[in-house]
């Protein structure tokens, strides 16, 4: 499998007043050049500390990321992040949130061009008439829809998203997730969005990953999708594979999530400690990949 995006034995521990705390420890995962992944779970097993060791806003403990062959040391515009709130400016338009952000990464544009970018993935969005409004005039919908519009905007390598609809009702969430599809649909950017809602998860992606409950969570099993695109929301609610998909990911989530993985993936070795002699700590770390 030629992978974009590969995460090798990923570990995150803090440091607390009893010793250290283990959140996540061994998690192996690798994912293709425009694939949608969903990554599922039980609340604080550490889907969202994986989601934002990969954003570059967390520290790693242990392992390593690449991402396009590029080891992942801090936060950069290659990957576009959405959160669970906004986190707009809230003296600032929606048209200048999004703005912020397309003067950085195309500051060698034309003002013109800038301004095309930010107007067109605000309107595909549904803002079109509403771009030039605060968040305190948006409601918690329609700020989403511009925090969607600003990664877009960005044209990241990779797309994360942190249970983006998780403070929506469920028929805004309904219509965000297909905003997010078609939008995704264009260019199939490569995503990895952390969910708590199965069907949410069946519906938007390609593979599902299934981190064990915590402490020292890990991937415990991974879900294949394969309901070809683009996806009806009827049809799949029509097909009997859905059901069963859906009783594998709650069956998982209620009886197995406690379980962890019998032995680590045989696709990756275990990488050289991240600090010391021998070389760069990417070289290393590549260096232990097993071809694939």
């Amino acid at each position: 499998m030629s992978s974009f995006l590969e995460i090798s034995q990923l570990g995150k521990i803090y440091d607390t007043p009893k010793g250290p705390a283990v959140i996540v420890e061994n998690f192996d995962l690798r994912i293709r050049k425009g694939e949608f992944i969903t990554l599922i779970g039980h609340s604080g097993c550490g889907k969202s500390t994986v989601l934002a060791m990969i954003a570059g806003l967390s520290e790693v403990s242990q392992g390593g990321i690449v991402l396009a062959g590029k080891e992942v040391t801090g936060a950069g515009p290659d990957r576009g992040v959405v959160f669970q709130a906004p986190c707009l400016l809230p003296w600032l338009t929606a048209y200048e949130n999004v703005m912020l952000g397309v003067e950085q990464v195309y500051y060698t544009a034309e003002a013109q061009e800038r301004r095309q970018i930010v107007e067109y993935y605000l309107t595909v969005v549904g803002l079109g008439d509403a771009m030039h409004k605060k968040p305190a005039e948006l409601s918690q919908g329609m700020r989403q829809r511009c925090g969607i519009a600003r990664a877009f905007a960005l044209s990241p390598k990779m797309l994360l998203l942190d249970e983006p609809f998780g403070m929506l009702d469920s028929l805004t969430r309904a219509e965000l997730q297909q905003v997010l599809i078609d939008l995704w649909q264009k260019d199939r950017k490569t995503a990895l969005m952390v969910t708590h809602d199965v069907d949410e998860a069946l519906f938007l992606s390609d593979r599902v990953v299934m981190m064990t409950s915590g402490p020292a969570a890990t991937v415990g099993e991974i879900l294949e999708i394969k309901f070809p695109r683009p996806r009806s929301r009827k049809q799949l609610l029509e097909d009997p594979e859905y059901y069963r998909l859906r009783e594998e990911l709650i069956g998982f989530l209620e009886e197995r999530s406690h379980h962890r993985p019998a032995r680590p993936s045989p696709t990756v070795a275990t990488p050289p400690p991240r600090k010391g002699p021998g070389g760069s700590r990417l070289s290393r770390f590549l260096s232990a990949l097993t071809p694939v």
